[in-house]
């Protein structure tokens, strides 16, 4: 593997995160922020418990999950987008450096901005909402195992689109509405049996609840379900992704 060519695009891409710090950090954690005072120590205090847990802690997991998807489609689809809006991408293409290092180098830095984002929203958390992790370790497989899976996604997403807008689309058209219909403000548990059924074709929901979990073991799916399905949707993108170096889909042309 050449690791110099890996490090070299890690680092770019990096880099690009403190050059736009208000738009990459600062704004999503300050648009969180706002929904834990709102909704967790306004709102939250007014409501029962949700299985045991205060309503402005149980949404906590959900809230993170919300901003881990939409900066990790974010992040890789503009990270791939732009070399090929600029023509850059052929200078990376042409280099002596593989099809994974390439797609390992841009995944890996939006996954790595992803994950610093999730640890600061869940810092700034504490100060409004009690915590708990009753499973660190497994809020981390989570927190990691989540925004490379959807940081692939977005790449995917970055390689397909032919013009800005559309590298919003998927993000604010499909994401973001399945991810505040995937339990972020509520357990599936209290819907009525016929919606709880078509809440579990949502694979978002499988995502918030594991990640849930990990915070207080509670879970609305099984938690060996969540992380399968997580594993399928990364071996499905990974495969994706593959297909369309093999092929050069948008990519040399």
């Amino acid at each position: 593997m050449n690791l110099h060519a890996v490090k070299s695009i890690y680092m770019f891409e990096m880099a690009r995160m403190w050059r736009t710090i208000m738009q990459s950090i600062i704004s999503p954690v300050i648009s969180t922020s706002l929904y834990f005072v709102v909704f967790g120590a306004a709102i939250g205090s007014r409501f029962a418990d949700v299985d045991g847990v205060s309503y402005g802690a149980f949404i906590v997991p959900g809230l993170i999950m919300l901003s881990l998807l939409t900066q990790s489609i974010a992040n890789a689809s503009f990270g791939i987008y732009f070399p090929r809006f600029t023509g850059t991408i052929y200078e990376v293409l042409s280099a002596p450096v593989s099809y994974f290092e390439i797609a390992l180098s841009y995944v890996g830095a939006a996954a790595t901005k992803s994950i610093i984002l999730g640890l600061i929203i869940l810092a700034t958390a504490e100060l409004f909402v009690p915590l708990r992790i009753e499973h660190p370790f497994w809020m981390l497989f989570f927190l990691v195992l989540t925004s490379f899976t959807f940081s692939l996604f977005g790449f995917i997403i970055g390689i397909w689109a032919d013009g800005f807008e559309k590298l919003q689309i998927v993000p604010l058209l499909i994401i973001t509405p399945l991810t505040f219909l995937g339990g972020s403000f509520y357990s599936i548990s209290m819907l009525p049996p016929f919606w709880q059924k078509v809440a579990l074709l949502n694979p978002v929901v499988y995502l918030i609840s594991g990640f849930r979990w990990s915070f207080y073991g509670v879970a609305d799916v099984d938690v060996g379900l969540s992380v399968a399905l997580t594993l399928l949707v990364l071996a499905i993108c990974s495969a994706i992704v593959g297909w369309m170096f093999h092929t050069g889909y948008r990519l040399k042309s």
